[in-house]
């Protein structure tokens, strides 16, 4: 059971949030919202802003511009309403599942009896109840993913920030995983998945924000900004060819008629040049001598997407410096209430 259940959709928002760290902003205005019901992918380099933005919503940093907002109005974290799974994973090695668990259930907000219930609910849920008396340390790198998947959702968060949670896990937890969050979304909660595994970001959310140097690059639908990156685009493959040699002849023999876009290892992406006529084009493939495999209408990938919004330049490493701060779940918990199994084993 939830201690901050709502009765009816949720709304986050970030609006117009900067964040500086040494006179150095990092953040530049940061604009997005999502709604319960459904999960944003939020994307980005390593050191592009994620991070700061992800702590700037568990109210770890204050940002020096602009408000996040819960329905409407100012959000006032409470531990009890957002369950946070880091990339840096927190849970203490050398403790007992169980007791780890109960602890973190009760600093967000639930009594004792409503702490072991959910405990146990969540261990089950997620095939590692027969652990619960175990240290953490003793059990298997996916299986120590799924406790700390169990400690995110111990109190039934209303929000869900997850970040790389399918690190270290094989496809049959890796389904387990994907059952559980779409259960969240199905019970109206509010997800916001981090990852640079793009098939996964494509599988959950229904909108996607890439920030790139501390600002959004691209926000909206993730279908409606497929259609529109992929609008009057083509992807050709030849028979006996490879995609790089298929390029080399478009740029050679159709640059008068054809962009070339970008290529894989499967075809090669092209856009038609204005005024020029598509049948022109495949004659031109015929007299060529050129058989074509496949020609149709390009429907870019994600990575395609995000490869194209954020550049090829690599993000400065002193601000992933300035980001790099732990990310325990202690640090999430009330301050006067770390300690209680003092220094990790």
């Amino acid at each position: 059971m939830s201690v901050h259940k709502k009765e009816r959709d949720m709304k986050l928002e970030l609006q117009g949030i900067k964040k500086s760290f040494d006179g150095t902003e990092i953040l530049h205005g940061i604009n997005f919202s999502v709604e319960g019901g459904s999960a944003l992918g939020l994307l980005g380099r390593n050191g592009a802003g994620k991070t700061t933005t992800i702590r700037i919503i568990m109210d770890v940093f204050h940002a020096d511009e602009g408000q996040v907002l819960l329905d409407g109005a100012p959000f006032v974290y409470q531990p009890g309403q957002v369950g946070y799974l880091p990339e840096e994973r927190g849970l203490y090695p050398k403790r007992l599942i169980s007791e780890q668990l109960v602890y973190l259930a009760k600093l967000r907000g639930m009594n004792k009896k409503q702490a072991e219930e959910n405990m146990r609910k969540w261990l089950t849920r997620l095939d590692v109840i027969q652990y619960e008396n175990r240290k953490l340390d003793t059990l298997s790198k996916g299986n120590q993913q799924k406790v700390q998947l169990a400690a995110t959702l111990v109190a039934d968060p209303d929000i869900v920030i997850l970040d790389e949670p399918f690190s270290g896990l094989d496809p049959v937890n890796s389904q387990i995983l994907k059952d559980v969050i779409n259960e969240r979304i199905a019970d109206g909660k509010i997800v916001i998945f981090s990852s640079h595994q793009m098939s996964y970001v494509e599988e959950f959310c229904e909108d996607i924000v890439v920030i790139n140097h501390g600002e959004v690059a691209l926000a909206g639908n993730l279908d409606k900004i497929k259609e529109e990156y992929g609008k009057g685009h083509k992807a050709v493959a030849a028979v006996g060819m490879e995609s790089e040699e298929l390029e080399q002849i478009l740029r050679d023999k159709f640059a008068d008629q054809v962009q070339v876009i970008s290529h894989n290892k499967h075809h090669v992406v092209t856009q038609i040049l204005p005024e020029q006529d598509e049948w022109q084009v495949l004659s031109r493939f015929k007299e060529l001598g050129i058989r074509l495999r496949s020609y149709g209408v390009y429907e870019p990938s994600l990575n395609d997407i995000f490869v194209s919004a954020v550049g090829d330049e690599e993000t400065p490493e002193d601000i992933k410096e300035k980001n790099n701060i732990g990310t325990s779940f202690s640090e999430f918990e009330p301050k006067q209430k770390k300690g209680l199994f003092g220094k990790r084993g």
